[in-house]
Order: structure tokens, then C-alpha cells, then sequence
């Protein structure tokens, strides 16, 4: 039985995939318009229980879940979208909803910035697991607040870039001594739904692989434990992590213990969730 299981980014309802192939940063684009309002219908809300079937499953099961969404909080108006990481413990509760920080690139036309609430860690067994989304995971800052938090479990998160998993998770996992699991997505031209919103607008313009996948895990000396999926491959990749090896890797390196410097070197993280008012009564 798995004790946790991670998806990639935007799984639900998905990636802005037609940002690029649509002109999306046409000014008042009324097919812009158009599109984005169905994106936002099809977002996720949390304080309206749109989760509540993936938690009561994943308490059923005792599975913990890393969970990629698109974000539509009433905390911020419910209009604004945000890519969102969700942590599911293994009691069906949210622990944590990290919305991505950075948006990259064309991203900033359909997404909002996040805030520091979500560098958060949870407890998983013998591990200690923390989470980013995307090109978060190159953010040196967001890195070290999870590190800081004893995590020793990465989980990084991409709607599906196998020249990105590439790099990165052997990278986290040889600064962090921890292992890091790195989930990404796929997109085939012929993935697009029947009945989406300028589908053939879309369609035309798009290559036959959108997202090319790229999962894999790395242990915490850098090495493969999963080397990266073949570019396209599908596949359900499980693994069992022995935690010693976390241990033997910060024998000689921690960066937030015996490898660290806080008389010189602090970082201050701000984790109140943003919101552009204060009721007072």
C-alpha cells in the first residue's frame, strides 16, 4: 500500500495549454475572454468542497496526497486564479495549499502570484515531506524555508517538461540530502476534449506532444533511484524510500544543521495568507 501518492501540476482541471497557440496576450481578446471564463468555472474551490471526494479517499485508503490544481479562492474574491499544490494528509485533512509564488512566462496571463503560506512541511512516516510547483523548485529561497523545516522528502511538481525533471531533481536531491520525487505531466494534441471552448483554433497550432512527462525520483546523494520516464512514455512509477539513506547523506552535509551558518546567513519567511483587507468591528 502506498503511503503517498503525488500528481502533477494543473491535474485538475488542467494546464493553460492555448495561451501560446491562441495569442493570449492579445489585450481584451475576446476569445481570450471566453476561454478564461471557462477555465475559471472548471477551477477548483476549496472552501466550497471541490476536494472533499479526493480527501475522503484518500482518508478511506490512508494515502497522502500531493495534488496540482488551478485555485479559485474565495479569500481573494473567487475571481483569481492560482496554481495551487495541495497536501491531503492521510486523515483526509488539507494541510497545506501552496500557491505558486512565481507564475513563468505566459503562465502571468492566466494565473495570480501566490504567497508564502504554503512552505509549509508534513509529517509522513519517518520522513518529513515539502512540496513546489514547477519553476518554483529553482527559487533557492523557497527551497531553504522547506529545508529549514527538517524536510528530508521533495516533492516537485511540473505540467510536464522532461528537460526540466532532468536537471532539477538531481539537483535538489544532492543541495537538499533528501530524496525528491518529481512528478510530471503529459499533453497529446488529441488530448484536448471534444467541445472545448475554440478547439480548433487550438488544435491547429499545436504540436502532437504539448507535455512530454519526465517523472522520476532521485536519491539523496543525486543518483536515480527512477531514472526520468522516455519523453511521452506513460506510466505509474512506485518506489520504496529508505529513510537511513537520508542520514548517511547529511553525515557530511546539512544545509540547515551542521552545515549551516545562522550567525551569518537567515532567512525571514512570511507565511501570512495575503488578502487586501482587514475587517475590524
Amino acid at each position: 500500500r502506498c503511503s503517498l501518492v503525488a500528481f502533477g501540476e494543473a491535474i485538475v482541471p488542467g494546464y493553460p495549454f492555448w495561451l501560446e497557440l491562441t495569442d493570449g496576450a492579445v489585450f481584451n481578446s475576446s476569445i481570450q475572454k471566453e476561454i478564461h471564463a471557462e477555465y475559471m468555472h472548471q477551477a477548483v474551490s476549496i472552501e466550497r468542497g471541490d476536494l472533499s471526494e479526493i480527501c475522503s479517499l484518500a482518508k478511506s485508503r490512508q494515502i497522502a496526497v500531493y495534488l496540482g490544481c488551478i485555485e479559485r479562492p474565495l479569500d481573494r474574491g473567487g475571481h483569481s486564479l492560482y496554481c495551487s499544490m495541495v497536501f491531503i494528509d492521510r486523515n483526509g485533512n488539507i494541510g497545506s495549499v501552496q500557491r505558486k509564488l512565481m507564475p513563468t512566462y505566459d503562465e502571468r496571463l492566466a494565473w495570480s502570484i501566490g504567497d508564502g503560506n504554503g512552505l509549509r512541511v508534513h509529517s509522513l512516516g519517518a520522513f518529513t515531506c515539502g512540496g513546489l510547483n514547477c519553476w518554483e523548485n529553482w527559487m533557492p529561497l523557497a527551497r531553504s524555508a522547506l529545508y529549514a523545516q527538517g524536510e528530508d522528502l521533495h516533492v516537485c511538481i511540473f505540467p510536464g517538461s522532461h528537460r526540466n525533471t532532468y536537471d532539477i531533481t538531481p539537483f535538489i536531491a544532492k543541495e537538499s540530502r533528501s530524496f525528491v520525487i518529481t512528478v510530471s505531466g503529459l499533453m497529446r494534441k488529441e488530448d484536448f476534449p471534444v467541445g472545448l471552448l475554440h478547439r480548433e483554433r487550438i488544435v491547429e497550432h499545436a504540436p502532437d506532444l504539448l507535455a512530454d512527462g519526465g517523472s522520476c525520483v532521485a536519491n539523496p546523494d543525486g543518483t536515480w533511484l527512477i531514472e526520468p520516464t522516455t519523453i511521452g512514455e506513460e506510466a505509474l512509477l512506485v518506489t520504496t524510500l529508505d529513510h537511513r539513506r537520508v542520514r548517511e547523506e547529511r553525515q557530511n552535509f546539512d544545509p540547515s544543521g551542521h552545515y549551516s551558518r545562522p550567525d551569518i546567513l537567515k532567512l525571514t519567511v512570511n507565511r501570512e495568507r495575503q488578502s487586501v483587507v482587514t475587517f475590524k468591528e
